[in-house]
């Protein structure tokens, strides 16, 4: 089937991928054609906007009637005359001129003309009631950045659309352009200055993104690639830089506004691109489909026979990778497929066999180990302790020999537990218990204990011989002064049980408290500790054993942790009732 595919598939999907490729190409070029010159009539539509306000400015910078009035210096009746006579109704007659809502302020250097504005309080002066201008001296902006780096005069030719004072603030732009003395065009002596605000809203009313597809956006940007508007879905803030990143991932077409020096930037999906020619893709994709589907089923019917057999191989196969080696397969015949499952069968068998071969020497290597480590704690103890009887019958203490022998005997009575290796909680607190009763007869008040244990957990199970170590290694190693305080804790937590052994003893140094757990170290101080860790470690798992905690001068603190399991036999020297 290989051999066949490469002989007839790649031929088919070859020629449909050509055919693809020259369709799909042409159409994204007409898509983007398209695109472009939806963009550019938007651009001439803000063109056509930013004439009409460069007409309305017109209005007042040619007028040289209106310049006439605006050199006379004359107080008193003349100056009224000319506010309310020529220059409050060119300014009405401008305003009204307009195709869109604007604000007309302008700022005379003539100071005997008054002045009439608007106090607009921090608000949006386009939406303020009443008219539409503001007269000004000159006096008020003579220190602006943006009329004192104006450019300089051409006549007729010089105005600069900008953002100033609050502009960036209510979303407008201004038109700004000198009033001139027209009738001396060679000094061209400034006798005002026009600023002639509008919504960018307004300005860009054009600019939809909805007239070129779903999911494009168009950003309108300044000269520094600053977006100061957008169409679409995108969510951008006013200033933001159009970023490198913002533009990946989309079909970009940019157009200039020569008069504002900004850009409209449209993004275009990827995918619409896609849209545009996925007709053609889709007759490409069917045709070649039909032709290898036909190639197929003279095919299908040849390797039908053998792909039912090779079925059969890998689900035997997966059986083998999820652990169940005991499917077999057979087939009829002497071909090599029977061949294979005679050779899978007998594999299958034999790494069974050896899996359970492996496993029980595991469980037994493990409870060798287990058996060993308990070995090694119960001489270690009854040496210290026929040590300590060997002196009380060297002075003739005969009580305290008696206590400590009955106390011995019942020590191993419950460290011998039938054989059994776990024991109830109960049953390790009365050993425990038992050690620690055989101290209190060496030392007498000089050992005070205290047993804080949660009844909850005495119906649960733990090794043998996990907390008499701790004790012991407290007793040899820790005694401070006169005496020693030790507080052996249970607790449940969250399925698990959590023993502390606590001292107020000398504590344990760093160094030495580093190296513990370090099997290379031969401080006897870490041999019980080492030995009860690698029990519990070998019998519950690695995320249980012992931890430490201790400071000079204050004690130590050690924590045992082992699963919560119930208890399977009970305590003992417990009484067991038999059946009827």
């Amino acid at each position: 089937m290989i051999t066949y595919s490469l002989f007839i598939f790649i031929p088919v999907l070859l020629v449909g991928y050509a055919a693809n490729l020259i369709f799909t190409e042409s159409i994204r070029e007409r898509t983007r054609e398209i695109n472009q010159g939806t963009l550019e009539q938007m651009k001439d539509n803000i063109g056509y906007r930013l004439k009409d306000m460069s007409r309305i400015s017109g209005m007042l910078y040619f007028d040289n009637n209106l310049a006439s009035y605006l050199r006379h210096y004359e107080e008193g009746w003349v100056s009224y005359e000319a506010t309310t006579k020529q220059l409050l109704p060119k300014i009405q007659t401008t305003i009204e001129a307009a195709n869109n809502k604007m604000r007309l302020a302008v700022y005379l250097h003539n100071d005997t003309l008054p002045e009439i504005y608007h106090n607009y309080m921090d608000s949006d002066p386009l939406s303020a009631e009443g008219p539409r201008f503001d007269l000004y001296h000159i006096d008020r902006i003579k220190d602006k950045p943006w009329y004192t780096e104006y450019p300089e005069e051409q006549y007729g030719a010089t105005l600069q659309w900008k953002q100033v004072e609050g502009d960036a603030k209510f979303g407008h732009i201004s038109l700004l352009r000198r009033l001139v003395d027209t009738n001396d065009p060679i000094l061209l002596e400034e006798i005002g200055f026009v600023r002639i605000s509008i919504r960018l809203t307004d300005l860009l009313e054009s600019v939809d993104s909805a007239k070129i597809g779903d999911g494009t956006t168009i950003y309108a940007t300044d000269e520094h690639r600053n977006i100061m508007f957008a169409s679409g879905d995108a969510a951008y803030n006013a200033g933001e830089k159009l970023s490198e990143e913002r533009l990946s991932g989309y079909w970009v077409i940019d157009e200039e506004i020569p008069q504002l020096g900004w850009h409209l930037v449209a993004l275009l999906p990827s995918d619409m691109m896609e849209k545009a020619t996925g007709e053609v893709r889709m007759w490409t994709i069917f045709i070649s489909l039909a032709c290898c589907v036909a190639f197929s089923l003279a095919g299908l019917f040849i390797s039908r026979f053998y792909s039912r057999k090779v079925s059969k191989i890998v689900r035997v196969l997966d059986s083998f990778q999820e652990g169940e080696f005991q499917k077999n397969i057979r087939f009829k015949g002497k071909d090599e497929f029977t061949r294979i499952s005679v050779a899978l069968n007998e594999m299958g068998r034999s790494i069974d066999g050896l899996i359970q071969e492996v496993y029980m020497t595991k469980i037994q290597k493990k409870e060798a180990e287990l058996e060993s480590l308990q070995a090694q704690i119960n001489p270690h103890f009854l040496y210290n302790t026929l040590s300590s009887i060997s002196r009380l019958a060297k002075f003739g203490e005969v009580d305290k020999l008696q206590r400590m022998v009955l106390d011995l005997a019942k020590f191993y009575r419950l460290s011998l537990n039938e054989g059994r290796t776990v024991i109830p909680v109960k049953n390790e607190l009365e050993q425990v218990g038992a050690y620690i009763n055989i101290q209190k007869t060496k030392f007498g008040d000089g050992l005070q204990v205290l047993f804080d244990i949660d009844p909850a957990i005495l119906r649960y199970e733990t090794l043998k011989l996990i907390l008499q170590p701790f004790v012991e290694n407290a007793l040899e190693h820790a005694w401070y002064g006169e005496g020693i305080h030790i507080r052996i804790v249970g607790r449940l937590e969250e399925g698990r049980i959590v023993f502390q052994v606590i001292d107020d003893g000398v504590g344990i140094r760093p160094d030495t408290l580093r190296q513990l757990f370090d099997p290379a170290e031969s401080l006897n101080v870490g041999y019980g500790i080492r030995n009860v860790d690698s029990r519990i470690r070998l019998h519950f798992g690695a995320e249980y054993g012992v931890s430490i905690a201790s400071r000079p001068g204050i004690g130590t603190s050690v924590s045992l942790t082992i699963p919560a399991q119930p208890q399977r036999f009970p305590p003992a020297g417990s009484s067991r009732r038999e059946g009827p």
